[in-house]
């Protein structure tokens, strides 16, 4: 893929399978300042496991300038403009949280299947009750940033290839109300085990564009070495959010598969 296109393969890849890979979208050096700015925060030191307590710790949010840098690159923006749409997308202000999981023997506790939330429930500080609706109110993407070098043995994330289409099925009853995590995580799980099974592997500067409504989960690390990656959302400018009935029928990639899962 070119720093500025998109090719109609890849958006045609993107709607059936919910997720796009951008290799080298930041550079390796930056995905190294990156971690050597989140390493100040671990109570652990590089290179020695016998430091390394618990197999994941979440730390943040990370707004600094290497942050900063990576989450804005060209060839990330280019790709919003064709997923997404041009002057639909907010700039991010950094990469936020960063699960770090090290290699263990004992299970993460966090590696259920699910979709993020996108907006707040009846009480905005419990994020078990926040929400999703079909139109994806409040979220253009999901995206995986890897900071480091993420092989199948590393903990990489498990996507369910194809599982925006269901989750778009089981949404488009509820209207604009929508779901909440723990309830849409408890149907979506289920109705999307036939799904095939992709893992989010690849080299430090890579990013998994991913629609909203993917599922995925964790997974143990059974590597070597810690695992890095933020996951921070494409946010929508202030009224420019997902519309799934647009009056001049332009329609992001991301509308288009809530359409065709929503049988719209």
């Amino acid at each position: 893929m070119g720093e500025s296109v998109i090719s109609d393969d890849d958006v045609a890849g993107f709607v059936e399978k919910g997720f796009l890979r951008v290799e080298g979208a930041f550079s390796r050096e930056l995905a190294a300042e990156c971690r050597e700015i989140v390493w100040r925060d671990i109570d652990g030191e590089p290179g020695d496991p016998a430091t390394w307590k618990t197999p994941v710790v979440r730390l943040g949010a990370y707004g600094q300038e290497p942050f900063r840098a990576a989450a804005n690159s060209a060839r990330l923006h280019a790709a919003f403009d064709v997923l997404v749409g041009e002057g639909r997308w907010a700039p991010l202000g950094g990469l936020g949280t960063f699960p770090v999981r090290f290699p263990s023997d004992a299970e993460p506790g966090d590696d259920g299947w699910h979709v993020d939330a996108s907006f707040p429930g009846d009480d905005p500080a419990d994020f078990m009750s926040y929400r999703v609706n079909v139109a994806s109110q409040g979220r253009w993407l999901l995206m995986l940033f890897l900071m480091s070098d993420v092989g199948k043995d590393d903990a990489p994330t498990r996507i369910r290839t194809g599982s925006h289409l269901d989750v778009a099925a089981l949404l488009e009853p509820e209207r604009e109300a929508g779901l909440s995590f723990m309830d849409l995580a408890q149907r979506a799980a289920p109705a999307t085990e036939h799904r095939p099974l992709d893992l989010a592997t690849g080299r430090a500067g890579d990013v998994y564009l991913c629609h909203p409504f993917l599922v995925h989960a964790a997974q143990p690390h059974r590597g070597a070495e810690p695992r890095f990656m933020a996951q921070p959302p494409l946010l929508p400018r202030p009224g420019q959010g997902p519309n799934l009935e647009r009056p001049d029928g332009d329609h992001s990639p991301v509308e288009t598969a809530i359409r065709r899962g929503a049988g719209r």
